[in-house]
C-alpha cells in the first residue's frame, strides 16, 4: 500500500542526458566534469565533490534544491493516487533535509570495514578514495540516535530481507494507526 519513491533514480534523471540539473553543474564544476560526448563525467564530478567538505557542500547547493522539488513532487503525486503511505530511499536523507517531511525514518547501517569494502567493489575505486567518500558521510553513531528504526546489514541477503519483512509488518501497524 505504500509507493516508493528512489532520491538516486531522481538525481539520475536531472543528471542523465539532457538533464534539468547539467547546465547547473557546468557552471559551477565547469567542462572537466563532462565527458568529450557531453555526458557527465560521474567519477570525476565525485572524485571532485568529496575532495573536500567544502566541494561536497556545492555539490548538493547545485543538485539538492532540484532533486527536493521533484521528490516533493513525486510523494504528492502518490499521496494524490490513494497511496497511504511512501517509503522515502534517499541516501542524503538528513542532508538534503527530507527527514523533516518522514513520519518514520529507517537507517541501513554496517560496520566501516563492511562499508569501505563495499564502496571500493561497487565503484572500483581505491581504498583511499572510498574512505575521502566516506569522510563526507555522518557516522553511524549519528544515524542510530536520528531513525526511529535501524537496520543491521552486516549478514546474509536473506538476513536483511527477514529485517525487512518485519518492519514492514510494523509499517502496517504504523499506517493502520495500531503503533
Amino acid at each position: 500500500g505504500a509507493a516508493h519513491v528512489d532520491a538516486d533514480e531522481v538525481s539520475r534523471k536531472l543528471t542523465g542526458e539532457n538533464g534539468e540539473a547539467l547546465d547547473d553543474i557546468r557552471r559551477v564544476f565547469g567542462d572537466a566534469a563532462f565527458l568529450e560526448d557531453g555526458t557527465l563525467d560521474r567519477a570525476l564530478l565525485a572524485e571532485r565533490a568529496f575532495a573536500t567538505p567544502e566541494e561536497t557542500k556545492l555539490l548538493n547547493g547545485v543538485t539538492h534544491p532540484e532533486i527536493l522539488r521533484l521528490i516533493n513532487k513525486k510523494i504528492n503525486g502518490a499521496f494524490f493516487d490513494g497511496y497511504e503511505g511512501v517509503i522515502l530511499d534517499a541516501s542524503q536523507l538528513f542532508e538534503s533535509g527530507l527527514n523533516e517531511r518522514c513520519t518514520l525514518v529507517v537507517s541501513v547501517v554496517a560496520p566501516e570495514d563492511v562499508r569501505l569494502k563495499r564502496i571500493m567493489e561497487r565503484d572500483g575505486i581505491s581504498e583511499e578514495k572510498a574512505r575521502l567518500r566516506m569522510s563526507a558521510q555522518y557516522p553511524e553513531e549519528f544515524f542510530r540516535t536520528h531513525s526511529n528504526y535501524v537496520i543491521e546489514n552486516t549478514g546474509t541477503a536473506e538476513d536483511l530481507k527477514l529485517q525487512l519483512r518485519q518492519l514492514a509488518g510494523l509499517f502496517e501497524q504504523h499506517i493502520a494507526g495500531e503503533r
